[in-house]
C-alpha cells in the first residue's frame, strides 16, 4: 500500500515519536534538577551527574545504533512487501546488542575512577562519580534492549508503544527521584546522588519490562534465537559498525566539551551541565520529526518512491523549523525561570546565562541537522552519516574548541564549537540530499 505523506500521517508519527525521544534525555534532566538543588554538597553532586550521565549518554548511544539500523531494514522490507523475510532478524541483533553491552559494562565497572580522572574529575566531584556511575551503568543493558524494541517497532510504523514505554519510564524517574534523593521523613533517609541512581536504574528496569511485553503480545516477532544467521545481519552489523564510528565521533565532541568545562571549575561544569541537558531534550524533542522522516523515508525507498521521498523531506523540514521556532520563542520567553529550575547556585546561574542565549539560536540549524539525519538513517546512508560526523567534529568542532581555549573565550569558546559542529552536519546533509535526489524525481 503506498504511503501517504501530510500532515496527519507525518504527525501520527512523529508526535508519539517526539514522546518518546524525550525519555532518556528527561531521565538525565530530571537526576539534573533534583541533584542541583540538594542541599548537601549540591554543587559536587550536579557536576558529577553532568559528567557521570555526558560519559552514559556516550556508551548509550555508541552501542544503540543498531535501533536505528534495525529500523532502516525493517522499514525497507515492508515498503518492498517482504516484511515476512525479516521475522528472524530482531531477535539476532538483540542478543548481539546486549551481549557487547555487557562486555562494555564489565571492562568499565573496573576502571571507573581512572575513567573520570580522564575527564578531569578530582577530590569529592570523582567520588561522587564512582558512586553515581557504579549504580547506574547496570542499567545500561537495560537502556541498549529498550531501543532495540523501540527500533523495531518503528521499522513497523509504530511510534505508539514506544511512547507508552517512554511515559511510564519517564513518570516513575521523577517520582523516585524525589522519593529517593530526599527521602520520606520517619521512613527512609534522604539517599542524596546515590538516590537519583537508583531512581533510573529501577525506571529502566520496568521500561525493559514492558518492552519485552509489548514485543512478544503486539508482534508476530519473537526474541527465540534461531539459525541459520539471516543474510541481512552483515548488512545490519556494517550498517552499526559506520554509526559506531559516527557515534565515537559525535561523543568525542561531547566529551571534550564536558572535560574543558571541568578543567574551567566546577561553577562552569555544574552551568556546562544544565546548558547540554537543555541542548539535548531540545534535540530529541525535534528529533520527533526525524524519527517520522526514518520510519517513512525507509518504507519510500523500499518502494523506489522518490517523488514521495522529496516531499517528506519538505514537509518534515517546515514542521520541525515550526517546533524549533516555538522553542526558541519559549527559551527567550522563559529565560531566567529554566535556569532556576536546575540550579539556585548563583555562580552557576551567572554562568549558564552568559551562554544560553547561544543554545537558544542555534535551535532552528540543529533541527536541519536532526531531521536529515534521521531521513538518512532510514535509507540506510550509514557511511555517508559516518564520514559528515568526522569531519564535523575533527574539522571544525575539535579546531574551533581548542582556538576558543587559547583565546580564553570559557563557555563561550565551547559552545560556538557546537554551533560549527552542527552547521556543518546540516549542511552536508542538505547537499547529499538534493545530489542524490534530485535528478530521480518524475515532477521535480
Amino acid at each position: 500500500m503506498k504511503a501517504e505523506i501530510n500532515f496527519k500521517s507525518i504527525n501520527k508519527l512523529a508526535i508519539p515519536a517526539t514522546v518518546a525521544g524525550i525519555a532518556e534525555p528527561l531521565l538525565s534532566i530530571t537526576d539534573t534538577a533534583i541533584v542541583g538543588n540538594i542541599t548537601v554538597d549540591g554543587l559536587e553532586s550536579l557536576a558529577a551527574a553532568g559528567i557521570v550521565g555526558s560519559f552514559l549518554s556516550m556508551l548509550i548511544w555508541i552501542l544503540g545504533q543498531t535501533r536505528s539500523a534495525i529500523s532502516a531494514i525493517i522499514s525497507q522490507y515492508l515498503g518492498a512487501g517482504r516484511i515476512e523475510e525479516v521475522k528472524t532478524l530482531p531477535a539476532q541483533a538483540i542478543f548481539l546488542n546486549i551481549g557487547l553491552s555487557i562486555l562494555v559494562l564489565l571492562s568499565t565497572i573496573f576502571i571507573v575512577e581512572d575513567i573520570f580522572q580522564l575527564l578531569n574529575a578530582t577530590g569529592k566531584i570523582l567520588q561522587y562519580c564512582v558512586s553515581y556511575y557504579s549504580i547506574r551503568v547496570w542499567g545500561f543493558p537495560l537502556t541498549l534492549f529498550v531501543f532495540a524494541v523501540m527500533g523495531i517497532f518503528r521499522g513497523l510504523q509504530n511510534t505508539y508503544y514506544p511512547m507508552l514505554i517512554a511515559i511510564v519510564g519517564a513518570v516513575l524517574n521523577v517520582v523516585l527521584d524525589f522519593i529517593f534523593v530526599y527521602g520520606i521523613e520517619g521512613v527512609l533517609e534522604p539517599m542524596y546522588l546515590e538516590g537519583a541512581a537508583w531512581a533510573s536504574l529501577l525506571a529502566q528496569g520496568v521500561m525493559a519490562i514492558i518492552a519485552f511485553v509489548l514485543l512478544i503480545t503486539k508482534t508476530n516477532i519473537n526474541l527465540r534465537l534461531q539459525l541459520p544467521v539471516h543474510n541481512e545481519l552483515g548488512r545490519l552489523v556494517i550498517m552499526s559498525l559506520n554509526l559506531f564510528v559516527r557515534a565515537l565521533a559525535l561523543n568525542t565532541a561531547l566529551i571534550l566539551a564536558v572535560r574543558e568545562a571541568t578543567e574551567l571549575g566546577p561553577k562552569y561544569i555544574g552551568a556546562h551541565t544544565i546548558a547540554v541537558n537543555i541542548w539535548l531534550f531540545s534535540a530529541f524533542f525535534i528529533d520527533g520529526y526525524a524519527a517520522a522522516g526514518n520510519i517513512m523515508g525507509g518504507r519510500l525507498l523500499g518502494a523506489k518512491d522518490y517523488d514521495g521521498l522529496w516531499l517528506l523531506a519538505k514537509k518534515i523540514l517546515q514542521y520541525g523549523l515550526l517546533v524549533s521556532v516555538a522553542l526558541v520563542a519559549a527559551g527567550f520567553l522563559f529565560y531566567k525561570p529554566i535556569g532556576l529550575i536546575f540550579s539556585k547556585e548563583t555562580v552557576v546561574l551567572h554562568a549558564f546565562y552568559a551562554v544560553f542565549f547561544i543554545v537558544i539560536l542555534g535551535l532552528p540549524m540543529n533541527t536541519v541537522a536532526f531531521i536529515f539525519d534521521g531521513i538518512f538513517k532510514g535509507m540506510g546512508e550509514m557511511k555517508y552519516l559516518r564520514n559528515t560526523l568526522l569531519a564535523a567534529t575533527f574539522l571544525g568542532f575539535v579546531p574551533v574548541l581548542f582556538f576558543g581555549k587559547y583565546m580564553n573565550w570559557g563557555l563561550y569558546g565551547i559552545w560556538i564549537a557546537f554551533t560549527v559542529w552542527m552547521a556543518i552536519r546540516g549542511g552536508a546533509l542538505v547537499v547529499k540530499f538534493i545530489r542524490k535526489f534530485r535528478p530521480l524525481l518524475k515532477n521535480p
